[in-house]
């Protein structure tokens, strides 16, 4: 799909989106839980959590949608083996690898575009080590065989928290255990996020000197609300600071999600932030770049490279090493998609250096098959000529209805099939 995008302000209150990062573990908890669990949810649910209601439907549970959310029977039984379609959802993925070998399943993994290259090793390696067989088919296919045994895990925490999060759930469907985390951790408020969702699961948690440790039985809250979701609200938040005035409501101040910290960035780079219950306003001042360490909140990067390309002065942003290995190399697609538009946007090792202009030219642009790359180019759109931007699609992957919010807070897009 390619947007043609004029350029122009956006002005307006837009409802977040369900965070897919809570969706992903509310939706596991449900799926083994001691009864039905519901869901309330907003709009079209993400393709990544599409994912994992698909794999948790083969793995026995019986998963219903509507309107307004989703209802989790949990699984009676689990089949001796099943193929677990999880596409490009890295979460999917992680998670529930453990899951499926904790439950003796004999499941095939089948993955899409980058994410079977993407690093499992240290998952891999703990796995192993409790009686986890992996094998792998080609095409992108990663078998898991055996029956976890033990319930005390060690692992590397340096590559990604989704391992430790996965052997959580594991441990959680299994009657608990420990992990001891070894190294720097990276992303640590993603494994704050699991531990919240086992909580209000009924399981006990504890998170003490590297070591968290679980216990009790997944039992279900009746009814539960997703949380919006502070990633895709980031890039609303940016442009509403680059032209003028946006409020995204459903966004709750006392999150784990480690992106709520983009009020304090933008107030950083000069924005007015005002927050009122689950109301964040933002309207823009002079703003100005900055220096940012992203090693706990990679996924902030794009909407603030878009911002800091639209700003002035010289914004630097390290620690973002990890963007290399998402669904695209995020540092070198900033770097293309931005650049293609007239921005100032340099790589360097582990992060992005950024001098920022008044207006950019525009141009044509791609996405790189990335939702996170297609949403910064649209926030950059506020002050720039027309866009081209191919693979506009790409959005689904965490914000089905990306393009349809951009129109309802005033932005001129087209969107056409195929690409120019």
């Amino acid at each position: 799909m390619t947007a043609e995008i004029k350029g122009g302000p956006l002005f307006g209150d837009i409802a977040a989106v369900p965070s897919k990062s809570d969706m992903h573990r509310i939706l596991i908890c449900s799926a083994f839980a001691d009864g039905k669990t519901r869901i309330s949810a907003r709009g079209e649910l993400p393709d990544d959590v599409a994912a994992t209601m698909r794999c948790l439907s083969a793995l026995g549970a019986c998963i219903e949608r509507d309107d307004g959310g989703v209802t989790v029977t949990p699984a009676k039984s689990v089949p001796e083996t099943a193929e677990l379609f999880v596409g490009e959802s890295g979460s999917t993925f992680r998670f529930l690898v453990p899951v499926a070998a904790s439950l003796g399943v004999e499941a095939d993994f089948i993955t899409e575009g980058r994410l079977g290259s993407r690093p499992m090793v240290p998952l891999i390696e703990a796995l192993e080590a409790h009686g986890a067989k992996f094998e792998r088919q080609g095409n992108g296919v990663l078998r898991v065989s055996g029956k976890l045994s033990g319930n005390e895990y060690a692992i590397r925490s340096d590559v990604s928290s989704q391992f430790i999060s996965g052997i959580l759930f594991a441990l959680a469907v299994t009657g608990g255990g420990s992990v001891r985390l070894i190294g720097k951790t990276e992303s640590a408020g993603y494994i704050e996020m699991t531990l919240d969702a086992l909580s209000r699961f009924g399981i006990k948690t504890e998170f003490k000197n590297g070591e968290i440790s679980v216990s009790g039985k997944l039992k279900s809250p009746g009814a539960v609300a997703s949380e919006g979701d502070w990633s895709g609200a980031a890039f609303w938040l940016c442009a509403g600071a680059a032209c003028g005035g946006i409020t995204v409501t459903g966004l709750s101040g006392q999150s784990r999600q480690g992106d709520r910290a983009i009020v304090e960035i933008l107030r950083g780079m000069g924005a007015s932030v005002e927050i009122k219950g689950g109301a964040v306003a933002v309207s823009g001042g002079d703003l100005h770049g900055v220096e940012l360490d992203a090693s706990d909140i990679p996924d902030l990067t794009p909407p603030v490279a878009a911002l800091a390309a639209i700003s002035e002065g010289k914004t630097v942003i390290r620690g973002a090493s990890r963007l290399r290995i998402k669904e695209s190399d995020r540092l070198a697609a900033l770097a293309s998609s931005l650049g293609a538009i007239g921005a100032d946007v340099k790589e360097t090792d582990d992060g992005l250096v950024i001098c920022g202009k008044e207006k950019l030219p525009g141009g044509s642009a791609d996405s790189w098959g990335d939702h996170r790359i297609a949403m910064a180019v649209a926030v950059a759109s506020v002050r720039s000529g027309e866009i081209t931007l191919s693979g506009a699609e790409s959005v689904s992957k965490s914000y089905p209805g990306f393009w349809k919010d951009f129109q309802e807070l005033g932005g001129n897009v087209k969107t056409t099939e195929g690409s120019k």
